[in-house]
């Protein structure tokens, strides 16, 4: 006679993949209710331990790497390597920003460096405690990025997390607030990229995940030239572009030259890559969006231009990624 604990370990494993209860879900209830009284079953439940232990199975079993059912591979693949790009990107950037905002701050005169250290004196400490947060914490990225690469999956994890919090510290003070400011959607946005980026680390990078590996290149140079990239593209454009430009410009580059060098080399995409920067160049594509919208009829014309050609070719990769993806997962039988 099936007792209510059981019933309701057997509810908490349903979170499992059904591949993974077959096997193992009559095991993992006998386990759990062996020292248990069995005229105390019907007042007990599962501990949160245990519940969080099933959850943390489960993510590693749906985002699995070998013998595990193919779509479950293709999935956790996909995510591994969305975290892998997202996070090369994002440390490139904050690199790259940071580069050129000293070097702009030091070489036009003391009014642009006074500038440039009074956003982090003059405030209070709170507020220059929050400045300095927000410009040294995402540096952490690089070191994610290359811990990653290193398969130093522990540190590589809590740099991720850490380079994330920033974007919290911008929805606390739209929450604090009693009106939503022009550059609201933006925060939201950023936010949403740089912790699914860390989350997908997280998750995808388990025990049981294979080392982390870029599809081609060493990381030193791989990285260094999404920093030339991206600073090549600031440098070139006059005008002011915003951040995002140069972490759109390089995204297009790299995932356009990538399309086309694996189609020619294989005949195919990997279904895997290509859903992992179908995934990123969306996220990519709100970023772009709403960090330009509320300024889209002040922005000098060329400028202008240039903002909306690169949210339209975000669009085109993002839906040739999409379908190249689904194409090669249909003729596989995924």
């Amino acid at each position: 006679m099936t007792t209510l604990l059981e019933a309701r370990y057997r509810a908490v494993l349903r979170l499992l993949p059904a591949y993974y209860r077959r096997e193992r879900e009559e095991e993992m209830v006998e386990t759990y209710l062996w020292d248990v009284d069995q005229e105390t079953q019907d007042q007990s439940r599962p501990t949160l331990g245990e519940v969080a232990s099933i959850v943390a199975l489960a993510v590693r079993s749906r985002l699995g790497a070998g013998g595990v059912p193919r779509r479950y591979a293709v999935l956790g693949s996909a995510v591994r390597l969305f975290a892998l790009f997202a996070v090369l990107l994002q440390a490139a950037s904050a690199v790259v920003d940071r580069v050129l905002g000293l070097t702009w701050a030091s070489t036009r005169g003391g009014s642009q460096w006074d500038m440039f250290t009074d956003g982090f004196t003059g405030h209070g400490v709170w507020a220059g405690a929050e400045a300095a947060a927000q410009w040294f914490l995402p540096l952490l990225w690089t070191v994610a990025c290359f811990a990653f690469l290193r398969d130093r999956r522990r540190l590589a994890q809590a740099s991720a997390l850490v380079a994330a919090l920033p974007t919290l510290l911008p929805l606390v003070d739209l929450w604090a607030r009693d009106f939503a400011p022009s550059d609201s959607a933006y925060v939201a946005a950023a936010a949403v990229l740089a912790w699914s980026s860390a989350l997908a680390l997280c998750a995808a990078h388990h025990r049981d995940a294979p080392p982390a590996a870029l599809p081609a290149g060493a990381p030193g140079m791989v990285f260094a030239a999404c920093c030339v990239l991206m600073g090549g593209s600031v440098v070139v454009l006059p005008g002011g572009v915003d951040t995002v430009w140069a972490l759109v410009t390089c995204y297009l580059v790299t995932a356009l030259a990538w399309l086309l060098y694996r189609a020619r080399g294989e005949n195919r995409v990997p279904a895997e890559e290509a859903a992992a920067l179908a995934a990123l160049g969306l996220l990519l594509l709100a970023v772009r969006i709403t960090a330009v919208h509320p300024w889209l009829d002040v922005l000098p014309g060329a400028l202008r231009v240039g903002v909306l050609t690169q949210a339209a070719a975000l669009v085109a990769l993002t839906a040739a990624l999409a379908v190249v993806s689904g194409r090669d997962l249909l003729s596989r039988g995924t």
